[in-house]
C-alpha cells in the first residue's frame, strides 16, 4: 500500500486502472494531447473495468488549457420520450426499476462526450486518427483482459439480481457463475463496436448505423429508448461552477451534477479556520461541512432547467458564511438518509504544454441496468432511476429531463500557479474524498500520494453500501475515533483500506513543467508519466 508520487515533465495519466493509464500515456508518447490520451483511456478503462462503467453510460469532463477559461463537457443522456410515470405505474411499478430494460431509460451520453472532447483537441492542433485513440481498446477487448477482484467480488455480489437481466449472463459469467481473479475476460462484440466507431465515427453511436442497431436491441428487450431519443442527444459545453478556497479558486460541473456540493463542502469548511489536519477538528468540520453541501444537494440540484435556484446563487460569501456559521464546532448534527450512490472511474491527464483534463465516466450502479445489447456488446446505464415517480418531487420523472448526477471531476488553479486535478468514484462519498485529498495536499502541504492513500471517511451511502453512518478506516488514531463517538457521531470502522472509500487519485502541474501524479491503492490504477 506504500505508493509514491510520481514524477516527471512530458506528461502523466492517473486512472483506477492500470492500463487505462498506460493506454493515454502511450497516445501522449505518441504525440497527442491531455484530451486525445483522455479518450483513449475512458475507452480502455470501459473495457478493463466495465462493472464501473461503460460507452452505455454517461460522462463529464473540465479541461484546463493555459490562457483560457476551464472548459465543461455535460455529456448526460436525457430520459426518453416515451419515460414518463404513467410508464412505470402502468406496470404496476412503485419506483423506477433498478435493474433490466426498463433501467434503461436514459440515453447514453459518454460517446457524445468524447466526440465533443475530440472537438476541442481538433481546435488545439490534435491530429492522432481516432483508430489511433481506441487502439488499446480495441485490442484488449479483442484479445481479453485480467479479471480483477473487484471485478470478481462485484459480479458475485450483484448476481442474484442481474443473472436473469438481458445479456448479463452471456457476457460477464463463465458456465454461469462468477469469472475467477485471473480469468481472461473477452468482450468480442464490444471490440467490433469500437472498431466500427472508429472506422465510421464517434456520431455513429447516435446518428449512424450503431444507432439504429442499439435501438432495436433496447425496443427488443422492453426499455422505453428509441432511435429518435439518440438522435436527439448532443453533449453540452458548459460553464463550470468556482469557488474560492484559501486564495485558490476551485473548478466543479453545474448541475445536474453534485458539482456544487463539492464546491459548498470546501468552501464552508474553510471558513471554519482549522488549523492542521488529521485532528478532530479537521474530520468533524469537513463531515458537519459536508452535511450543509449534502442539504442543498438534496434540495435543490437536479436537472437545471427545473431547478428552482440558481446554483451560483449557492455559492455567495453571504450563502456560505451562513452554512458555515450553522456548524457546531463540538457537536455532530442529526443526519437523514442521504441518496443512493454509484459506480463510477475518475481519471486525469496532463500534457508537456500545460493541458489538464479532470474526467469522470460512470453507469450508475455495479453494471448500470445490467442490460447488455446483443448486436454492440453494450452495457447500458440505469442513471435515471435516480429519477422519482412522485409528480411532487423535485427530481420527479419527465420525458426528456436529465437525470441528477453523484458523479462530477474536480480542478483547482492554486494561488502559487499549479493546476491540480483530482477525482474520485464513490456516490456521497465524492465531495467527501475529493475534500480530503485537497485540503490535505493543498491546505496542509502534505505530499500528493499520502493525502491520496490517508486513511478516508464516509458519510452516507457509496457504492457497495446502503448504510449511512460516519465510515471511518481502521488507521485512524483510536482516541480520534472515540472524540468523534462522544461527539455524537454514528461510527462505523472499516478495514484500513476499504474500496468503498473510492478509487481517488491526483495529478500536479507546477509553473515549472513538473508534473506530480497519485493513484488509489485502494485500486487496480496506477499514476503512469514519462
Amino acid at each position: 500500500m506504500m505508493l509514491q508520487t510520481r514524477r516527471c515533465f512530458r506528461g502523466m495519466v492517473t486512472a483506477p486502472h492500470h492500463l487505462a493509464a498506460r493506454a493515454g500515456v502511450r497516445v501522449l508518447e505518441d504525440g497527442g494531447n491531455a484530451i486525445d490520451a483522455m479518450i483513449a483511456a475512458a475507452a480502455t478503462i470501459a473495457v478493463v473495468y466495465p462493472h464501473m462503467n461503460s460507452l452505455g453510460g454517461d460522462n463529464f469532463w473540465l479541461i484546463d488549457v493555459p490562457g483560457e477559461e476551464p472548459i465543461g463537457i455535460d455529456a448526460c443522456g436525457a430520459a426518453a420520450t416515451a419515460a414518463d410515470i404513467d410508464f412505470y405505474r402502468s406496470g404496476d411499478h412503485e419506483a423506477i426499476p433498478s435493474r433490466g430494460p426498463r433501467a434503461a431509460l436514459t440515453v447514453a451520453g459518454a460517446v457524445s462526450g468524447w466526440d465533443q472532447a475530440r472537438a476541442i483537441s481538433t481546435r488545439l492542433g490534435g491530429c492522432l486518427p481516432l483508430e489511433r485513440l481506441l487502439e488499446d481498446a480495441i485490442a484488449l477487448a479483442h484479445d481479453g483482459v485480467a479479471v480483477t477482484h473487484t471485478l470478481r467480488d462485484n459480479t458475485t455480489a450483484k448476481l442474484p439480481e442481474l443473472k436473469a437481466v438481458p445479456g448479463f449472463a452471456e457476457t460477464f459469467l463463465v458456465a454461469g457463475r462468477p469469472p475467477e481473479v485471473g480469468h481472461r475476460l473477452r468482450l468480442p462484440q464490444l471490440a467490433s463496436s469500437l472498431e466500427h466507431l472508429a472506422r465510421a465515427g464517434l456520431d455513429d453511436f447516435y446518428r449512424g448505423d450503431m444507432a439504429r442497431a442499439m435501438a432495436s436491441d433496447l425496443q427488443a428487450a422492453g426499455s422505453p429508448l428509441a432511435l429518435a431519443d439518440l438522435e436527439g442527444h448532443r453533449a453540452l459545453i458548459v460553464a463550470p461552477l468556482n469557488t474560492a478556497v484559501a486564495g485558490h479558486r476551485v473548478y466543479n460541473l453545474p448541475p445536474p451534477t453534485q458539482g456544487l456540493a463539492s464546491l459548498i463542502l470546501l468552501a464552508v469548511y474553510n471558513r471554519l479556520g482549522v488549523p492542521e489536519a488529521e485532528g478532530f477538528d479537521f474530520v468533524h468540520g469537513l463531515v458537519e461541512a459536508s452535511k450543509q453541501a449534502f442539504r442543498v444537494r438534496d434540495a435543490y440540484v437536479t436537472d437545471p432547467s427545473y431547478m428552482t435556484r440558481v446554483a451560483d446563487s449557492f455559492l455567495q460569501p453571504k450563502a456560505l458564511d451562513g452554512m458555515a456559521q450553522g456548524i457546531d464546532r463540538r457537536r455532530a448534527a442529526p443526519w437523514p438518509d442521504a441518496a443512493p450512490g454509484g459506480d463510477t472511474v475518475w481519471l486525469a491527464a496532463m500534457d508537456g504544454q500545460g493541458r489538464s483534463v479532470s474526467f469522470i465516466q460512470s453507469l450508475y450502479w455495479e453494471f448500470g441496468s445490467g442490460l447488455v445489447l446483443p448486436q454492440s456488446g453494450i452495457t447500458w446505464q440505469n442513471r435515471g432511476t435516480s429519477f422519482s415517480l412522485d409528480p411532487a418531487h423535485h427530481n420527479c420523472l419527465k420525458p426528456g429531463r436529465r437525470p441528477f448526477h453523484t458523479i462530477q471531476p474536480a480542478l483547482a488553479r492554486l494561488a502559487d500557479g499549479r493546476v491540480m486535478a483530482y477525482g474520485t468514484m464513490g456516490g456521497d462519498g465524492q465531495p467527501q474524498t475529493q475534500a480530503a485529498v485537497f485540503a490535505r495536499h493543498v491546505l496542509y502541504g502534505q505530499d500528493l500520494q499520502q493525502a491520496v492513500s490517508a486513511p478516508r471517511w464516509l458519510l452516507g451511502r457509496t457504492w457497495g453500501t446502503a448504510t449511512t453512518n460516519l465510515k471511518l478506516e481502521d488507521r485512524f488514531d483510536p482516541a480520534l475515533i472515540a472524540a468523534l463517538r462522544a461527539a455524537g457521531h454514528e461510527i462505523e470502522v472499516v478495514g484500513s483500506f476499504e474500496e468503498m472509500m473510492g478509487h481517488a487519485g491526483a495529478l500536479v502541474r507546477h509553473p515549472d513543467g513538473l508534473i506530480e501524479g497519485a493513484s488509489d491503492p485502494r485500486s487496480d490504477g496506477a499514476a503512469i508519466g514519462f
